[in-house]
C-alpha cells in the first residue's frame, strides 16, 4: 500500500486528477440548474431581450457588432446568448448549466497549461481545484449575464496554451540550430502564434477586461515558460519579446478605444472625482486580497465609497509596494512570485477604478480571472516551503486539503443565495452598508412581483442614501406616478433626466409626465432628446406628435406619426391617431 501511494504521488494519473476536477465541479455547481433568472442584468441579457430571445438570426449578428448593448461592446458573448436560446429557449437552468461547463472548461485548461508548462502535476491540480471551488468565483459562474466572463476566461486559457506551443516550438530550433528541422519548426510555430492570435480576439469580443492579455504573455514569457533568464534579462532579448507582442497589442489598443468610448456614450463612465477614484484604487486591490485569503461576506454588489480614511489608502499603497518589491527581489530564485503577482496586479488594471464604470467599488467577477496569479502563487510557495520541511509532503497535504475543503463549504453556502433575486438582494443588504444598489434591485424585484408598495419603500431608502443613483431617481419617480403622487414623482424622474441626460428611458417618461400634465413644449423637448438617443423608439416618435399637436403644430405632427408608420406600418394606433389628424385638418393632405 505505501508503495503504491508512492508511486501515485510521484506520478499521478492525469486522467484521474481531470475527472475529480471536472465532475467535482459539475457536483459543486449542479443546484444552480434549477435556480431561475435574477432581476440583475438577465432581464437585459437574456429573458427580456428580444433579440437574443430570437435565436442566433442575421439580425442578431449585425446587432450584436453593430451596436453598444449594456454598456458594452462584447458581441461573442451576445451570440453565445443567443445560441443558448436557440437551444434551449428561456430555461434559466439550461442557461446556468453553460456556464457551469465553461467554467469545467476553464479549470482544465488552467491544469493543463500549468501541468504542460512546468511538469509539476499536483501543484497545477491544486491551483485549477483552488480557481474552480472559490467561493469569489460564484459570481462569475452563477450569473447568467457574467457569461463573458466565462467564456472570454475560456479563450484567454487557450491564448495561453497555444502561445505556449508556439514559444516552446519556436525557441527550440533556435536552441539547436538544426537547419534541416528550421522551415519546419518555423510553418509549425506560425501555426500556434496564429491560433493564439485567433483565440485572444475571440477573448477581447467576449469581455473587454481581455485587453490585458498581451501584458500576460510577458509574464508568461518569464515564468513559467522561462524564455528570458536573468542572465539574458538584456534590451535586446526584452525588444524581440515586445516586437513579436506587436499584433496582441494592436488588438489591445483598438479594443481599448471602443471599450471607453462606447460606455462614455452610454453614461456608463461614473463621473467620479480622479482623488476619489485614486484613493479607491489602492484599497480595493488590498480588498480583493482579503476576499481571496478569507472569502467571507460576499455580495452581488459593493456599493462605491467615495472618501476612504487617508490611513487606509496609505497603508494599502505600502503594503502594494511591499509585495511588489519582494516579488522583484526573488525574481531570480522564485520567479512565480512575480509572475502570479504582476499577474494578479495587472489583470484588474481596466476594472480597478481608474476609469469607474458603474456604481460599484469593486466586484466578485473582476476576480475571476486575476486570482490565478494569486492561486500560482499561493501553491507554488507553499510547495516550495513544505519540500524544506521534515514530513513537508504530509503537511501540504493537510494544508491543502483542508483549504479545498473549506473553499468547498463556503462556496456551497455562497451558491444558495443564489436562489432567486430577493435572496441575492437581501444577503447583500446584509453583508455590506448602505448598499442603494442591492436595495433599488429589491424594490424592482418586488415591484414585477406586484408589491409596489414595498417597493415605493425601498426605492425611498436607495435615493435617500444615495441621491446621485440613476436608477434609483428614475424607478423611484415611475413607482411614485403608480401609487398615485405625481407631483413628488416629478421631482425624482426631473433628478434622473438631469443625471444622466444620456439616459432615453428617463427622458421618455419624463416626457409623458410632461404630456400629461399640459407641459406639452417640455414634453416634445424630452421626446427629441429620447429620439436623438434611439432613433428607432416608436413610442417616443408617437408621443412626439401627439405633442406637437397640443401645441397646434399639425404638419408636424403628421410628419412624426408617418414616420412612425414607415418603422411599424402595421400598428392600428398609429394610423388611427394619424387619420384622426388628416380628418380634423383636411389641408395637411
Amino acid at each position: 500500500m505505501k508503495k503504491f501511494t508512492e508511486q501515485f504521488f510521484a506520478q499521478p494519473p492525469r486522467l484521474f486528477i481531470g475527472l475529480v476536477l471536472a465532475f467535482g465541479t459539475l457536483a459543486l455547481y449542479w443546484p444552480v440548474t434549477g435556480f431561475p433568472f435574477i432581476n440583475f442584468d438577465d432581464n437585459e441579457y437574456v429573458f427580456e431581450n428580444p433579440v437574443t430571445r430570437a435565436g442566433l438570426t442575421w439580425h442578431g449578428l449585425v446587432w450584436a457588432f453593430n451596436g453598444i448593448h449594456v454598456g458594452n461592446w462584447h458581441p461573442l458573448s451576445w451570440l453565445s446568448h443567443m445560441l443558448d436560446c436557440q437551444l434551449f429557449g428561456v430555461n434559466a437552468g439550461a442557461h446556468h448549466l453553460v456556464n457551469v461547463l465553461f467554467h469545467i472548461a476553464n479549470t482544465l485548461l488552467i491544469f493543463s497549461f500549468l501541468r504542460s508548462a512546468t511538469g509539476a502535476e499536483w501543484r497545477s491540480a491544486f491551483v485549477a481545484a483552488l480557481f474552480a471551488w472559490h467561493p469569489f468565483h460564484v459570481e462569475s459562474v452563477v450569473w447568467i449575464a457574467e457569461r463573458k466572463d466565462v467564456l472570454s476566461t475560456f479563450f484567454w486559457l487557450l491564448t495561453l496554451i497555444a502561445y505556449a506551443r508556439y514559444a516552446q516550438s519556436s525557441d527550440m530550433w533556435r536552441v539547436t540550430g538544426d537547419a534541416a528541422t528550421a522551415p519546419c519548426a518555423t510553418r509549425h510555430s506560425s501555426r500556434f502564434y496564429i491560433l493564439a492570435l485567433i483565440c485572444c480576439t475571440l477573448a477581447m469580443l467576449s469581455k473587454p477586461m481581455a485587453v490585458t492579455l498581451p501584458f500576460t504573455l510577458l509574464l508568461v514569457d518569464l515564468w513559467p515558460l522561462k524564455r528570458i533568464r536573468n542572465s539574458e534579462f538584456t534590451f535586446q532579448n526584452l525588444k524581440k519579446l515586445l516586437v513579436e507582442k506587436i499584433p496582441f497589442f494592436g488588438l489591445m489598443i483598438a479594443l481599448c478605444a471602443v471599450t471607453f468610448f462606447a460606455q462614455r456614450s452610454v453614461g456608463a463612465v461614473s463621473p467620479v472625482e480622479l482623488s476619489c477614484r485614486l484613493g479607491n484604487v489602492p484599497v480595493a486591490y488590498l480588498r480583493y486580497l482579503g476576499k481571496t485569503f478569507w472569502p467571507t461576506d460576499l455580495a452581488l454588489v459593493y456599493p462605491y465609497v467615495y472618501h476612504w480614511p487617508v490611513a487606509a489608502i496609505i497603508g494599502s499603497v505600502l503594503l502594494l509596494a511591499i509585495f511588489s518589491a519582494v516579488a522583484v527581489l526573488q525574481l531570480r530564485h522564485e520567479p512565480w512570485l512575480a509572475a502570479g503577482w504582476f499577474w494578479f496586479l495587472g489583470t484588474l488594471v481596466p476594472v480597478i477604478g481608474f476609469v469607474q464604470v458603474g456604481a460599484q467599488s469593486m466586484a466578485d467577477r473582476y476576480s475571476y480571472l486575476p486570482s490565478i496569479g494569486l492561486f500560482i502563487v499561493l501553491v507554488w510557495s507553499a510547495a516550495e516551503f513544505c519540500a524544506a520541511q521534515p514530513n513537508g509532503r504530509f503537511m501540504l497535504a493537510v494544508i491543502g486539503g483542508s483549504a479545498l475543503a473549506g473553499c468547498v463549504l463556503v462556496t456551497s453556502v455562497q451558491i444558495s443565495y443564489w436562489r432567486s433575486s430577493v435572496d441575492i438582494f437581501l444577503h447583500a443588504m446584509q453583508v455590506t452598508q448602505n448598499n442603494y444598489v442591492a436595495e433599488n434591485a429589491l424594490g424592482k424585484t418586488f415591484e414585477m412581483n406586484g408589491d409596489l408598495p414595498r417597493a415605493v419603500v425601498l426605492y425611498a431608502d436607495a435615493v435617500r442614501l444615495e441621491p446621485r443613483f440613476v436608477i434609483s431617481q428614475y424607478n423611484y419617480g415611475l413607482a411614485l406616478i403608480g401609487v398615485g403622487h405625481k407631483a413628488e414623482a416629478f421631482t425624482h424622474l426631473a433628478a434622473a433626466a438631469q443625471l444622466d441626460p444620456g439616459n432615453a428611458d428617463a427622458q421618455f417618461n419624463l416626457g409623458v409626465y410632461f404630456l400629461q400634465n399640459g407641459r406639452a413644449a417640455d414634453a416634445a423637448n424630452c421626446f427629441n432628446a429620447t429620439l436623438r438617443l434611439r432613433p428607432d423608439a416608436v413610442d417616443a416618435r408617437t408621443r412626439l406628435a401627439e405633442a406637437l399637436a397640443a401645441q397646434k403644430k399639425f404638419s408636424e405632427a403628421a410628419a412624426q406619426y408617418r414616420a412612425a408608420l414607415r418603422q411599424q406600418p402595421d400598428k392600428a394606433a398609429i394610423k388611427k391617431a394619424l387619420a384622426d389628424l388628416l380628418t380634423a385638418h383636411p389641408d395637411l393632405h
